[in-house]
């Protein structure tokens, strides 16, 4: 693997694990973290031997078929070219199966990990119900985070070029003004997170009476941050007839009871297949008593192979000066968390997808739902709390079919 050729610590104790080792749980959470000694441990007990796993290389797997093109889906001229333009060419899994669905105003539940191309899968359908039908109700997009719900807007922008098709993002840690201005134009799409859409409603700044669609995108982090009452609460406020559709990696009890309730005969999209990617390959970093656990992760970021690399860490504050002694270290560096302001996480991420940062260090919060391309690797500096963060996490590289690396810092 790329990492395995950086240099040991001084004291000549290998950082490195080895694959074959049995062990114990450990205990996760901030131990140690973020260029720090010391510190509390917290968290369920996670089995490290779980971030231990060969990757599958797409040549060992199936090869998915569509049996459609984009041709195919008898979407507006305009639309397709767009389409075409942004350079797609054959649907993914998900886009497969679910767009004719959707383009017939059917429910659909669509279970599928981050990464698969369901952004597209939903906002097709979407816009060419519109062209058709210029006259057509709002449709609503709710997000779990910002970050995702500019990335849905971006997207939506790029397929709707040339169409005079208004929107609206509708998100906390921007100013509130213009959202409130652009929503009494009547926007044909909001898409918002959740706390932000209760504040304009309570505003009395928006309203749901002619939504003619509800999209909600990742329904399993809005339950993991909390999200599923603010949400309910949304649902109930709109029209009885419209169409909805759900996506989620994940269908817990909670998610089923959502869908029973506000669904009509939804018809279940699964194209998900493992809960962590078969691309990326998976391997433990250990730190040995009197190991300096920053300098370490120095001196593996300062291998050729670490040219685009996600670092989680679980503190703001421990993420904020993660990135500053990295920084200070000669790293491009940049960091994002919840004490940002939105438009410093949106220049931050945006830095690192144009390459002008190698590096961005950030929280599990604030790292929900970024979607960006060609990250080598993920580090995971301080352990995530759960298994379902673990995967989150390293979802973020070994994406398209591309071959990806996560590390797990292991403090012993």
């Amino acid at each position: 693997m790329a990492y395995q050729n950086a240099r040991r610590p001084s004291n000549g104790r290998s950082s490195f694990s080895n694959s074959n080792r049995s062990g114990g749980g450990f205990r996760s959470g901030g131990n140690r973290s973020s260029g720090g000694r010391g510190g509390k441990r917290r968290g369920e007990n996670i089995d490290y031997r779980r971030f231990i796993k060969k990757a599958v290389l797409a040549a060992d797997t199936e090869e998915y078929i569509p049996t459609n093109s984009f041709a195919d889906f008898g979407l507006s001229p305009h639309l397709l070219a767009n389409v075409v333009r942004k350079g797609y060419t054959t649907p993914t899994p998900i886009q497969d199966q679910t767009i004719k669905l959707a383009m017939e105003g059917k429910d659909v539940i669509g279970i599928a990990n981050t990464g698969t191309g369901k952004t597209a899968a939903f906002l097709l359908p979407l816009i060419d119900q519109i062209v058709n039908d210029p006259e057509k109700a709002t449709v609503l997009i709710i997000a779990p985070v910002r970050e995702l719900a500019e990335q849905i807007r971006a997207e939506l922008v790029a397929f709707t070029a040339g169409m005079r098709m208004g929107s609206v993002t509708a998100i906390g840690g921007a100013p509130i003004g213009p959202q409130i201005r652009d929503l009494s134009k009547n926007p044909h799409f909001i898409i918002g997170t959740p706390g932000r859409i209760i504040d304009l409603l309570e505003r009395d700044a928006m309203r749901l009476h002619n939504v003619s669609a509800i999209v909600l995108d990742e329904v399993d982090r809005m339950l993991d941050m909390g999200f599923i009452e603010p949400v309910k609460r949304i649902l109930a406020e709109l029209p009885k007839e419209r169409q909805s559709l759900f996506f989620s990696a994940t269908v817990s009890p909670q998610i089923s009871t959502l869908i029973q309730t506000f669904m009509n005969d939804p018809i279940t999209v699964k194209v998900k297949t493992e809960e962590t990617s078969d691309n990326v390959e998976q391997d433990v970093v250990r730190i040995g008593y009197g190991m300096d656990k920053f300098d370490v992760l120095h001196e593996l970021l300062k291998q050729p192979a670490f040219d685009k690399v996600l670092v989680f860490g679980e503190t703001k504050y421990g993420v904020e000066r993660l990135a500053k002694n990295l920084a200070q270290k000669g790293h491009k560096t940049e960091a994002i968390h919840g004490n940002k302001s939105q438009s410093q996480r949106s220049r931050a991420i945006e830095n690192f997808k144009r390459g002008q940062v190698s590096i961005l260090v950030a929280t599990d919060v604030a790292a929900r739902g970024i979607d960006i391309k060609n990250v080598s690797h993920v580090i995971n500096y301080d352990l995530p709390q759960t298994y379902a963060d673990y995967t989150h996490r390293i979802g973020r590289t070994g994406r398209a079919g591309q071959l990806g690396y996560a590390l797990t810092f292991i403090e012993s």
